[in-house]
């Protein structure tokens, strides 16, 4: 059932200072969600996701750093600078809580949960790898290459980049640059090296390293798009064999876009199981 409840706008202070803008809509179960690539709780799925479960869950929608209401920070970027925002969050839903992360939002939450972060269950949507040939391997040095183009004033550039990389082809992303959404993607476009450094290091064709995600205890779920690129789909699978006791679930139809009204329900029967 979709909520019509109103959200309320807090704020976590992260290990290094950094405030990180979060909202909570429902009652029930903490659940946390993690967001992907140039989104935020103004611009991406997690609105939608909230309102489709805050009948049952008490949801957590945060702004990842450098996007929306949350601080940039002061100290250079690292990945662990974002999991200490997700344990801050998770800190002020109570210490605890279920997990959600979609795209390098999952990367995030894996890394977390491999880091023995307080969850209790946790739900990844197509984190990006790329862990055989199924598709070419990213370059490397992407992570910098887009960073160099954000410096330069070159955003448009980055985010194009950006969607050519993820496989937009080249008139969708011209008809996206003449939309009110390129915009707010500009906008953003300083955090995708972010994204980009968390996931470049899977995509490189090989499987994931053995025995990566044991430290994994949370009860895990995989979540695939039936439409979605072999590679992604492969991709999950190969997460789930490596999360301990992590179950795969394809669904039909579904691409990396994430539909809430697919999705939520999935997630309600995961986390009340």
């Amino acid at each position: 059932m979709t909520s019509t409840l109103t959200a309320t706008v807090r704020r976590a202070t992260s290990a290094d200072g950094t405030e990180i803008a979060y909202e909570v809509l429902g009652s029930g179960p903490a659940l946390v969600l993690v967001d992907g690539a140039m989104c935020h709780r103004a611009m991406g799925p997690a609105r939608g996701l909230a309102r489709e479960l805050a009948a049952d869950h008490t949801v957590y929608a945060y702004d990842r750093r450098g996007r929306g209401d949350s601080g940039a920070g002061t100290s250079a970027y690292d990945a662990a600078r974002e999991v200490e925002d997700l344990l801050a969050v998770l800190e002020a839903a109570g210490g605890h809580a279920h997990v959600f992360g979609a795209s390098s939002g999952a990367t995030l939450a894996l890394e977390a949960a491999r880091g023995g972060a307080p969850i209790d269950r946790l739900a990844v949507y197509e984190s990006p790898f790329i862990v055989d040939g199924t598709r070419p391997p990213n370059d490397p040095r992407l992570p910098e290459d887009v960073a160099v183009m954000v410096a330069r004033g070159r955003r448009s550039d980055a985010v194009r980049t950006f969607l050519r990389t993820v496989g937009a082809p080249a008139p969708v992303i011209m008809v996206m640059r003449l939309l009110p959404a390129w915009k707010q993607m500009t906008a953003v476009a300083h955090t995708l090296p972010y994204d980009l450094s968390l996931v470049v290091g899977h995509q490189q064709g090989r499987p994931l390293p053995a025995g990566y995600y044991d430290q994994v205890t949370s009860p895990t779920l995989v979540i695939a798009g039936g439409k979605s690129p072999t590679y992604l789909r492969n991709a999950q699978a190969a997460i789930a064999d490596s999360v301990p006791g992590a179950r795969l679930e394809t669904l039909s139809g579904q691409t990396h876009m994430i539909k809430a009204k697919v999705v939520a329900p999935v997630l309600k029967a995961f986390l009340d199981a």
